[in-house]
């Protein structure tokens, strides 16, 4: 086998697979939008259709008892070569919410019809190009059969650049680096007859267009991941257990008598509990944990009041310049007083940690009381037991690479630990 063969081999192996995965992509990977899925579909069928001329040309190569099926496939890689174009203005036109009546549309499909005229000539002359039993030549006016396809894509560049405005940043840098590269390598081979040029030409403008498809899904993907997470943990906030709320206004209530001080030093931990709640449904990213920290100090404070000499907070935090998903730690300390507290087993103790590493920032939330039920000393068993502290995870992990893990503590109690990576914040 010589270097052409290998070369064409190669080509076609990866196109074949850049086909085959487009394919895939446009036909079953859910979240792509109609107009995507429709277009790159049809993009990627023309270039498996392509493929198959192609395939079939190398291997009538040189075979003078295969003139007419080479001259067949010849033909239809030129077709299906030019007719990305049109099809690309298609769906620059769509996307951008235009109607096919338009210059560009009319411009492009005239300059395609042009093409196959010339091509059809080609198949009774040998002005353009002409096939014999030894091998493919060129005529001397092939660089005139090409110009036409140059047209259209120069004619869609421009396209592109007078709809800026209509397109995002990333899909504007797109689609130009994808009309470049396919426009390079076809003037290349209108002047030097290289068809292997054009043939990676069209493979990286393929690529290109994959690239687009995924890092659309992906971003979609992640756009909903975090939309999910964010209203899962809006409707806990929305869900705030009523006999909490009760106490809490019954405690004001008989403070307001007995201790006015302290009935207004609780009305304002209620205050600012509430109003991180609601700021946290507003909130889409992260936050600073010196905010989270304050919401749990809001809330614990609440239940001292209530629970007396059963409840008691240890707080040793020297790092908090570091950010952390809404609802993070509150959710926490308010699940080690709702499962740990036990007044028949003592009092509860409740130990907030927070650690700078080299590489991590770190949160512990220690208590002693009652807490999960773990199996053995397995790690992280506990993650399966309450849906808060899943949705913790999940936001931890989405929004800033984090992972929390919980584990049963050494003499009792539960732990609860959360990694945040530095260079996350």
């Amino acid at each position: 086998m010589n270097l052409e063969y290998s070369i064409a081999y190669f080509l076609l192996g990866i196109m074949f697979l850049a086909s085959i995965f487009g394919i895939f992509i446009s036909v079953f990977m859910p979240g792509i939008d109609k107009l995507n899925r429709k277009f790159f579909a049809l993009m990627f069928g023309n270039l498996t259709l392509m493929i198959i001329a192609w395939t079939v040309d190398i291997f009538t190569w040189r075979s003078p008892e295969l003139l007419t099926e080479e001259r067949i496939a010849i033909f239809i890689e030129a077709f299906c070569y030019a007719l990305t174009m049109p099809i690309f203005t298609i769906y620059l036109l769509r996307f951008c919410g235009e109607s096919l009546r338009n210059k560009l549309f009319y411009s492009v499909s005239f300059f395609f019809i042009i093409f196959l005229i010339l091509l059809s000539i080609a198949q009774f002359t040998e002005i353009f190009y002409y096939v014999t039993a030894e091998d493919f030549y060129y005529g001397e006016y092939f660089s005139i059969l090409i110009l036409p396809i140059i047209l259209t894509m120069f004619l869609n560049i421009f396209g592109v650049i007078s709809r800026k405005n209509f397109l995002s940043k990333r899909y504007f840098l797109a689609f130009l680096l994808y009309l470049s590269t396919f426009t390079i390598s076809t003037i290349i081979h209108a002047i030097k007859f290289m068809e292997f040029v054009m043939g990676f030409g069209l493979i990286f403008s393929t690529i290109e267009m994959v690239v687009i498809i995924f890092s659309d899904y992906v971003e979609e993907f992640f756009k909903q991941q975090k939309k999910i997470v964010n209203q899962q943990a809006n409707i806990l906030i929305l869900q705030m257990r009523p006999h909490f709320i009760y106490n809490t206004m019954t405690s004001i209530y008989y403070l307001c008598s007995q201790n006015p001080k302290q009935a207004q030093k609780v009305t304002l931990d209620f205050t600012n509990y509430l109003r991180k709640n609601f700021t946290a449904i507003a909130c889409e990213g992260t936050i600073l944990f010196y905010e989270e920290l304050e919401h749990a100090k809001a809330y614990l404070s609440i239940e001292q009041v209530q629970f007396e000499e059963n409840l008691f907070v240890e707080y040793d935090t020297p790092h908090i310049n570091f950010k952390i998903p809404p609802l993070t730690l509150q959710p926490i300390v308010e699940n080690s007083v709702k499962h740990g507290l036990d007044p028949d087993s003592g009092p509860l103790h409740i130990s907030i940690f927070t650690r700078e590493t080299e590489s991590e920032s770190v949160i512990i939330v220690e208590d002693d009381g009652v807490g999960f039920k773990f199996d053995g000393n397995k790690e992280n068993d506990g993650n399966k037991k309450n849906f808060a502290l899943q949705n913790i995870k999940k936001r931890l992990e989405i929004f800033c690479g984090g992972n929390l893990t919980i584990y049963p503590r050494e003499g009792g109690g539960t732990v609860v630990k959360i990694l945040i990576p530095l260079k996350q914040n």
